[in-house]
């Protein structure tokens, strides 16, 4: 049921946040280049599938689609807001952002580790990531009643930057230098390991000296990001309930993996440092979420 892949996958993620923690020297030369990597890691992710799949994906699959996109950027957000503000009200806007983001561009590579409707998560990568600009500013006024300073323009400019200069790329490279992708495709999983080290060693060291400072923060903050991660796991599951077990780990994968350096860079301009420490430290959930992936891929393999 699990791979010697995703044990070295969890080496290499929790080995490059403690070093980002006690040795920020090291991390602080990748500091720059999260947002690249991510770029990147979503132009991997595009290389084994075609633009076309994923256009079939929304023609067949559009209903699911807009209902997940529903569940994932509203109903989500207020089920964590109100779960919390009563388990945990000092960590119930912490938890709330965390479920309003879109999912990540990590996510496909998750998909592609179990048996998952891979054309799905990509769909809702674009989806949510288009929409988040619009939802999250409006969901902060409504539950938080904070209005934000913030530019949409230049937030739906990141956002798309991420997701689009990719799939750009990608078929700019099918078309003129196929035999490039060829090599990246059977190299493609070390390469997403030594992107993830790098984007851990660039978040982490800038967190560093407050994580070592603040130990009953850091374990508390551990904890919720844990915790939330779990309840967007089932969440993502019980929202796809009638779809099949593909699309059932693809809603899951799109719920829980989600953009959390997003709300990392959000957190730390309109919030305070508690909710940018707990979305740091959602790298914890968002890597070990494989296991229950993978426990449920065999469990519904067997059905």
């Amino acid at each position: 049921m699990f791979r010697l892949n995703d044990l070295l996958l969890l080496i290499v993620v929790f080995s490059s946040m403690l070093v980002g923690i006690f040795s920020p020297r090291v991390g602080q030369y990748f500091q720059p280049y999260p947002l690249y990597c991510m770029m990147f890691l979503l132009f991997l992710s595009f290389l084994s599938l075609e633009l076309s799949a994923i256009g079939k994906t929304l023609r067949e699959q559009f209903s699911l689609t807009i209902w997940l996109t529903f569940f994932k950027l509203v109903a989500i957000p207020v089920l964590l807001f109100f779960v919390f503000k009563v388990t945990y009200p000092r960590f119930a806007t912490a938890a709330f952002l965390l479920g309003s983001v879109s999912t990540g561009v990590v996510a496909p590579f998750i998909a592609t580790l179990v048996r998952s409707n891979g054309s799905l998560v990509l769909l809702l990568v674009v989806v949510t990531s288009l929409l988040v600009p619009f939802t999250l500013p409006l969901l902060v006024k409504l539950f938080l009643g904070r209005t934000l300073d913030i530019s949409l323009l230049a937030m739906m400019k990141v956002l798309s930057l991420i997701v689009f200069v990719p799939v750009l790329a990608v078929e700019g490279c099918r078309k003129w230098i196929p035999g490039v992708l060829a090599f990246l495709l059977r190299w493609r999983y070390p390469i997403s390991l030594g992107l993830f080290a790098a984007i851990n060693l660039g978040v982490f060291s800038k967190y560093g000296e407050y994580f070592r400072q603040q130990l009953e923060v850091f374990v508390s903050a551990s904890l919720v990001a844990v915790a939330v991660g779990g309840i967007l796991f089932i969440l993502g599951i019980l929202s796809a309930w009638r779809a099949e077990p593909m699309d059932r780990i693809a809603s899951a994968i799109s719920a829980a993996n989600i953009n959390n350096v997003l709300i990392i860079v959000f957190s730390s301009h309109f919030f305070g440092p508690l909710e940018a420490t707990v979305a740091a430290l959602y790298m914890i959930p968002f890597f070990l979420l494989i296991f229950p992936l993978r426990a449920y891929e065999h469990f519904t393999m067997k059905i």
